[in-house]
């Protein structure tokens, strides 16, 4: 599956990600998001997602198409439905 480096990202790259409802752990949904200036560093950029920035952290998964970000989304909630199993 192929993903953007973090550290390679620039100002206006729009990108897909996985993002996880921080008041619902378990709910997850792919989101088209913008790599803009960050606020407060001026030598950095930040992931713009739902109004308002995110820090980019080097363990972060990119992609610039929505299909390869949907296959690994399905393919990893089928990897965590299947770990439920056996707990």
């Amino acid at each position: 599956m192929e993903t953007i480096d973090p550290k390679k990202v620039k100002t206006g790259d729009e990108v897909y990600v996985i993002y996880h409802n921080p008041h619902t752990p378990s709910v997850a949904n792919v989101r088209p998001a913008e790599i803009v200036p960050h606020p407060k560093d001026p030598n950095a950029v930040a992931l713009f997602l739902n109004e308002s920035f995110h820090s980019i952290e080097e363990d972060d998964a990119y992609f610039l198409l929505k299909r390869l970000q949907k296959r690994l989304f399905r393919t990893y909630m089928e990897s965590t439905d299947t770990n439920k199993e056996r707990l």
